[in-house]
């Protein structure tokens, strides 16, 4: 599973993804986490407001920090 943050350094961005390694642990994911901050890789995604998720290539959230329990659950409908 590749999971993909995309943020700008912001302190939501940041807090998303300390998030979403929480959740990949708590689950026992095998997951690749990356942090996309390149402006390029960004409009590469398609999400226009920051901070967004990508999971196996497919969006699921953006311009908000979900819940930890939202976060697993969309890791969840991936697996």
């Amino acid at each position: 599973m590749e999971i993909k943050v995309v943020g700008s350094g912001c302190a939501s961005c940041k807090r998303l993804l300390e998030l979403v390694k929480d959740a990949v642990g708590q689950l026992g994911v095998q997951a690749d986490v990356f942090y996309v901050t390149d402006i390029e890789e960004i409009m590469a995604t398609g999400i226009i407001q920051l901070p967004g998720l990508v999971v196996d290539g497919k969006i699921k959230t953006t311009g908000r920090v979900p819940s930890l329990r939202e976060l697993k659950q969309m890791i969840q409908d991936e697996m």
